[in-house]
């Protein structure tokens, strides 16, 4: 038998031009092709023109790298510096330079809102394509993990034990360092003491935000009670119902927040508790996501009117004029203010008036009021109940594709800011990965 020889001593001769490195259609030439029609001034504007300093990793590569590995579902810094390495689409983007973790990390934080706003710009590109059809589109949320684990939440009186225990331990090292140097310099205080972005930092903002919670309680209770009080010495009666209880102290105590990120939450996913942010999206048909936020809010009835806003203002900036005609969402948006107010700008708003989430025990009677007539109206019509069904088929794939397909499910950033400007990061490679697979319908 022969064999085609396997003979790992040979030396070889390596392509001299990248281009002989992966195909025409490869994504990564794709990536690098899309960039090129991006303005990234907002990058440059951060590096200095005159010259002066260590050269930096262009950042037109380092942005091209970060869209390609969040598009193929990397974002850990060590992974894609071991992949600049071995993973040849990898070395195509950064040109056959390796930079490392660290300073894929610092790219990334330094220039988390500007890589944010790409989002805009490749919503721009789908929407020169012809992807970006907003005559019925979907609201809908997901639940992703935050970069915080669930066992690292405490409540108030532990916050606040080890805030002061983390001071005077810190008062004590400072007394102990004057009686020993004097006026002279002595060695650091540990980094959890010392560093204001620590875990100290993180307890004093945890303690802040309960306190400032249990206080804004107190005062929305004192100004019902000073309501009441006026209510009874102009009518001489009083109000209905029962007197407004105080609130209860125990509130406080029970209250518990996160001290690795403390703007996550504890949320319910599939029956499951995770410490979580609720990512939302408004999706266009065609799959193209419109906008995309972030709320620590576990349920999604305030958003909306939010996320509808969002996206015409994306829809705006762009220059693409199409009237949204029809909203669709769950029964988790019910909520008659934000429909009213939606509805009064597109034709139509689409929200069940029972919430299928609820079930047994747990389910809620149908809602009422005009806004439930005119929907129910609609479902009852062989034609409403079909155009509602689009709702899954135009929102969920969306996010199947992100948390499975790509295995983006948790966050990698910590705090609102950075984990918003991290999920439309993720939402800019989703569009950015339908352009790619775009084949234009022929007419």
């Amino acid at each position: 038998m022969s064999f085609l020889s396997c003979d790992r001593e040979q030396a070889w001769l390596m392509p001299p031009s990248l281009r002989d490195w992966l195909p025409d259609g490869h994504l990564a030439w794709f990536v690098l092709d899309t960039i090129e029609q991006i303005d990234l001034g907002a990058v440059h504007a951060d590096y200095r023109a005159d010259g002066h300093g260590r050269p930096a990793h262009d950042p037109r590569m380092m942005v091209a790298l970060l869209l390609y590995a969040y598009a193929v579902g990397e974002r850990s810094s060590r992974q894609v510096e071991r992949r600049c390495q071995e993973d040849v689409a990898f070395r195509v983007i950064a040109a056959n330079r390796a930079p490392d973790h660290t300073t894929i990390a610092r790219f990334r934080v330094r220039h988390e809102r500007a890589l944010a706003g790409l989002f805009s710009s490749v919503l721009a590109l789908c929407a020169r394509a012809g992807m970006v059809r907003v005559g019925t589109v979907a609201v809908d949320g997901t639940k992703i993990a935050a970069n915080a684990g669930i066992g690292s939440n405490r409540c108030y009186p532990a916050i606040r034990d080890e805030v002061e225990r983390m001071l005077a331990e810190a008062a004590a090292a400072d007394a102990a360092e004057d009686e020993q140097f004097g006026d002279a310099r002595g060695d650091e205080l540990p980094a959890e003491l010392a560093d204001p972005a620590t875990r100290r930092a993180r307890l004093e903002r945890a303690r802040a935000e309960l306190e400032a919670e249990a206080a804004a309680r107190d005062a929305a209770h004192q100004a019902h009670m000073t309501r009441r009080q006026e209510h009874i010495a102009r009518t001489g009666r009083n109000p209905r119902g029962r007197p407004p209880k105080a609130p209860d102290p125990a509130l406080l105590t029970a209250a518990r927040r996160n001290v690795t990120d403390p703007d996550s939450r504890i949320m319910s996913a599939r029956g499951a508790h995770v410490q979580a942010y609720n990512a939302q999206a408004i999706v266009g048909e065609g799959q193209v996501i419109l906008a995309a936020r972030i709320t620590n809010s576990p349920n999604d009835s305030n958003q909306l009117k939010t996320m509808v806003d969002a996206a015409r203002e994306n829809l705006d900036a762009i220059g693409h004029d199409e009237a949204i005609t029809c909203v669709l969402a769950d029964g988790g948006y019910w909520n008659h203010d934000d429909i009213a107010a939606v509805q009064s700008i597109t034709s139509a708003v689409i929200v069940p008036t029972r919430d299928s989430h609820h079930k047994g025990q747990r389910k809620l009677a149908p809602r009422q009021g005009a806004q439930a007539d005119r929907i129910n109206k609609i479902l009852q019509t062989k034609a409403g109940r079909r155009l509602y069904r689009r709702r899954a088929a135009i929102v969920e794939p969306v996010f199947a594709h992100t948390k499975h397909t790509r295995g983006i499910d948790c966050f990698a950033r910590r705090g609102h800011d950075a984990v918003e400007h991290e999920w439309q990061l993720i939402a800019a490679t989703h569009n950015l990965l339908k352009l790619f697979r775009y084949q234009p319908q022929p007419a």
